[in-house]
């Protein structure tokens, strides 16, 4: 019987040969084990010893029998000189399978048996499939001897796996006889040490495999390598067809399922090497800087700070960018919160966002902020306004109505802000300040700014131009803001002036407005023959508040060219033609003036509409001669996108998810028309409007209509503190600055 029945397999496709053909082939088969078994017991093979010859033992562990059985006819083949077989136009590889084979077994054995029911369904789509290519065989290759013919088979499963596996229904159209069931189940026994071996071997064997089918098709590899880790479920339907009844086929039918507690060693695998991909893209480190939770790149750059030639213009305190940009997380303050919501964070803000005591051990006498157990407080706002700042809002304007805060006044800078409580309550008057200070030894005054939810960013008055377009603020204001204004040949204040619209003020309330020391006294004397030479006009000088005890002064700048014209001294100098007012990233200083324009078309020539009417209608300096960001006529293309904005805002509002109670600080990183943020005027934030560099040159047009922004390089970082805005907006930004990469 045993004879019969390994005859049988060694010749696959034989099936129709004569009886003493059989008888021949059975004798030769018999002389072959015996010597393989011989050789067995003196190589140094891993193969454990059994007996394929033992019908019982055989049905009692099926599989383990077949396994021996293929690594039994697989080490004929490798013996074929005492057959005299010759191999044909067989691969090299294909007689390479006994040493894989084994591994397999050795490898695999902790598991065989407990997922051999599994492995089955995995299996008998190639076992079927395998008949196909057996069958399409040479004459040749039929007359060869029977253990030429295994390792060949062996050969030709490797090589046509993915054919197999393809093709699942190719095998189905066969007749079911006999004999091809027992075939099924004899060649079940050669794949399964290949198929556990996969399993437990991982990419290594799926490597082999594609090994050996490159060398005979490149095509087929391609097919290979990805279906034998995505077609279970496929595998699964043909060995059903094949086991079509008993516990078998019940047993089958359940490991086609993907339900429960086991996932599939392929989606595992998969999202184990989306991971490993994932965390190589993004490995993210955190920043190693003294400046700890409050670093700023271009600000704490301290290594090109060192190897400054001179900080006597503030240079330390200026952007000093690193060459490459750094690529970690500033790491969060210990304790740290949500940020308490506005209003309530213009009075008080938590501790432990930003635990810095300096300022209120400096600055606590004057009311800037004061420490209350959990929080920073802010009761007064400042310096001059040690009892509040509305009060001095109100003073201001009633010393010149002209201001009219919140109408004709609508977009100021606020020069040393300190905490910026003058902007912070400026807000209620409908006006926008942009407060800056330097990151200086007065700790951290910017970052309680904007924690306060305060419009602020840190800079300087050193030996750049401000990041803002010529004439663009209404007012600028100095409380005690410590800048020499009058030195140099007033350098500093030509850069107000640059700044300040035409007819704006300059509001000035430093001691030398009032106190009458010598060196105060000195001080304001020298403004008042600088800001004679500039042709501004001091409209008026108050005395002390009663509330504050300060005095304000304050100038306007002129409206034509009428006064430059009839200096006796052209000092300050006016500034060539071919200087450009609003060029203004990186620029230097320049000791002169620029022109007042007086052309009714040109921007400056006439004041903006009053606030709220500004936000809405187009400049009239915008023609419609001009071509616009999107292509159409200046004045269209400024509606088309404030309706757009409206539109898309709309749907921010209602279709997002967004609390927008909890937003204050908001950035648009590329504002163009500044239309995202008049279509949110009417929620209670303010929004950053950033121009790239790279980008045209539409700031003008976002101050004209009543809000603000600045000039940036987004290859640069930022110059605020971390944690500094609520939401940041970028339409259309990513791919601008990519392609300045191509």
């Amino acid at each position: 019987m045993a004879l019969g029945k390994y005859s049988r397999v060694d010749n696959n496709n034989n099936t129709r040969r004569s009886s003493s053909y059989c008888s021949t082939v059975t004798i030769v088969v018999f002389v072959g084990l015996c010597l393989v078994g011989i050789w067995m017991m003196t190589s140094s093979s891993v193969v454990p010893d059994q007996n394929g010859d033992d019908p019982a033992q055989e049905k009692k562990n099926q599989l383990e029998d077949q396994v021996t059985q293929v690594i039994n006819e697989s080490n004929d083949g490798s013996n074929t000189p005492q057959f005299e077989d010759n191999p044909g136009d067989l691969p090299e590889d294909a007689t390479k399978g006994d040493s894989n084979v084994s591994l397999a077994r050795d490898d695999g054995t902790g598991n065989l048996n407990t997922q051999e029911n599994q492995e089955n369904t995995e299996e008998t789509k190639l076992d079927e499939s395998k008949k196909d290519n057996e069958q399409s065989d040479s004459e040749s290759v039929e007359k060869n001897n029977d253990s030429g013919e295994n390792s060949g088979g062996q050969g030709d499963f490797e090589e046509n796996s993915d054919d197999k596996k393809a093709d699942p229904e190719e095998s189905n159209g066969k007749p079911d006889s006999d004999e091809n069931d027992k075939k099924s189940d004899s060649e079940d026994g050669e794949k399964k040490p290949d198929e556990n071996s996969s399993e437990s071997n991982g990419d290594k064997v799926d490597g082999q495999i594609e090994g050996k089918v490159d060398q005979n098709d490149n095509k087929e590899s391609d097919k290979s390598s990805g279906e034998a880790k995505d077609d279970g479920q496929v595998k699964n339907q043909s060995s059903n067809e094949v086991f079509p009844s008993g516990a078998q086929s019940e047993l089958l039918s359940e490991t086609m399922t993907q339900n429960g507690s086991f996932s599939t060693q392929a989606t595992e695998s998969k999202n184990e090497k989306e991971a490993q991909l994932s965390s190589k893209e993004y490995s993210w480190k955190l920043c190693n800087s003294t400046a700890g939770p409050d670093y700023i790149p271009c600000l704490d750059n301290w290594e090109a700070i060192r190897h400054l030639p001179s900080t006597k213009h503030y240079e330390h305190r200026e952007r000093h960018c690193p060459e490459e940009p750094p690529t970690c997380l500033v790491p969060l303050p210990e304790g740290y919160k949500r940020p308490i919501e506005w209003p309530k964070s213009r009075e008080k803000i938590w501790y432990y966002n930003v635990p810095h005591t300096k300022l209120a051990q400096i600055k606590g006498h004057q009311n800037w902020v004061k420490i209350t157990g959990e929080y920073l407080t802010f009761p007064g706002g400042g310096t001059q306004f040690k009892h509040g700042a509305l009060h001095y809002i109100d003073f201001i304007e009633e010393s010149v109505p002209d201001v009219a805060w919140g109408k004709r006044s609508r977009v100021i800078l606020d020069v040393g802000c300190g905490v910026a409580s003058f902007g912070g309550f400026l807000f209620d008057r409908n006006v926008l300040a942009m407060s800056f200070a330097p990151k200086d030894e007065h700790e951290a005054q910017v970052q309680f700014a904007l924690e306060r939810g305060i419009p602020a960013v840190s800079a300087v008055m050193g030996t750049k131009r401000l990041p803002y377009p010529g004439r663009v603020f209404d007012i600028v204001h100095c409380a005690r803001c410590r800048v020499p204004w009058h030195i140099e040949g007033g350098k500093l204040l030509l850069e107000l002036n640059r700044v300040l619209r035409p007819g704006g003020f300059f509001v000035w309330s430093a001691t030398p407005v009032y106190q009458k020391i010598p060196e105060d006294v000195e001080i304001w004397e020298a403004m008042v023959e600088l800001t004679k030479a500039m042709c501004w006009e001091l409209v008026n000088k108050t005395s002390k508040d009663a509330v504050n005890g300060v005095a304000v002064a304050t100038f306007k700048k002129p409206t034509s060219n009428d006064c430059y014209e009839q200096r006796s001294q052209q000092e300050p100098p006016l500034c060539p033609e071919s200087d450009d007012t609003n060029a203004a990233w990186n620029v230097p200083l320049q000791t002169c003036m620029h022109k007042v324009p007086v052309d009714a078309s040109e921007r400056g020539s006439q004041w903006p509409e009053q606030w709220p009417a500004r936000l809405e209608k187009s400049p009239y300096w915008l023609l419609s001669s001009q071509v616009g960001v999107y292509g159409k006529a200046a004045p269209e293309d400024f509606a088309a996108d404030n309706e757009h904005w409206k539109r898309v805002v709309k749907s921010y509002i209602n279709g997002m998810g967004i609390n927008w109670s909890s937003v204050r600080n908001v950035m648009d990183m590329r504002a163009v028309y500044g239309g995202f943020a008049a279509a949110l005027k009417d929620l209670n934030l303010w929004v950053m409007n950033v121009v790239p560099i790279d980008s045209p040159d539409t700031l003008p047009i976002i101050f004209e209509r009543g809000l603000f922004g600045m000039y940036h390089d987004w290859c640069e970082s930022f110059s605020t503190y971390p944690r500094s805005y609520d939401l940041l907006h970028a339409d259309h930004l990513f791919s601008k600055v990519k392609k300045r990469f191509v």
